[in-house]
């Protein structure tokens, strides 16, 4: 099978009178394709998310790796404190989510009636509150942080809904899992759990941390990159390519 031309470029965007600049992977080949937002880690916006769209891309998605932060952690505490007023203020992750949306929804080559979302660590959890208000067709949390509270409003999430965590992430403990699959239960969402043993948290992100964690079993695993990434394909598949 024939590899899409892929053309990305960065993509400016303003949220809330603050001008950020995303990443934009278009596999589409100038066909209408489905869109996918791709939302970074609390580390900030790095590479990661820009090496996902791209493999995206190649799937023959148009994808888009916003920056919800504004720059690169240099410190656990500056990660943080970029985090806080998204802590304090549930309504950001909407109002940013829905915003790096819109940039997929005007593209010439999107379907905007084909959208999902994945989401690695803090992000996400930043595309599980999005899918509490947007129309996603699916959503794919790596190693999410599920302990950042339950979810605002999950009886309105009409998304299908994919995690992809490891029994040994420190910072998504079985507590917090089983704490999200009672709410997914409860609200009757479409919702299915990897959980990979032995596998950190982080496990998809090849990058050294800028800082010190100070934690252990954080880090990257190329069998829980390679498994949750397959995961994550076939859901892709079911969920954007089919008609309703």
């Amino acid at each position: 099978m024939l590899q899409p031309k892929i053309t990305a470029h960065t993509q400016s965007y303003t949220v809330k009178g603050r001008e950020f600049e995303g990443f934009l992977a278009d596999g589409s080949g100038g066909q209408r394709a489905p869109g996918v937002l791709v939302v970074h880690e609390g580390r900030g916006f790095t590479q990661h998310p820009k090496d996902r769209a791209l493999m995206l891309a190649e799937l023959g998605y148009v994808a888009f790796a916003p920056d919800y932060l504004g720059e690169p952690a240099v410190s656990l505490d500056h990660a943080f404190s970029m985090m806080r007023p998204f802590s304090d203020n549930r309504r950001l992750y909407q109002d940013y989510g829905n915003t790096a949306l819109d940039v997929l929804r005007r593209h010439p080559h999107v379907d905007p009636d084909r959208l999902g979302a994945i989401g690695f660590c803090w992000g996400g959890y930043a595309v599980l509150e999005l899918a509490c208000v947007a129309d996603l067709r699916c959503v794919v949390g790596f190693h999410p942080g599920l302990s950042l509270g339950p979810l605002s409003n999950p009886s309105n999430i009409s998304a299908k809904i994919l995690i992809c965590v490891g029994d040994q992430d420190p910072y998504v403990p079985m507590t917090d899992i089983s704490a999200f699959i009672a709410q997914m239960n409860q609200a009757h969402v479409d919702c299915q759990i990897l959980l990979l043993l032995g596998a950190p948290h982080s496990f998809t992100n090849p990058e050294p941390y800028a800082y010190a964690t100070g934690t252990l079993n954080v880090g990257y695993d190329a069998v829980a990159d390679r498994r949750s990434w397959a995961a994550m394909r076939s859901l892709l598949a079911e969920a954007l390519q089919e008609t309703r």
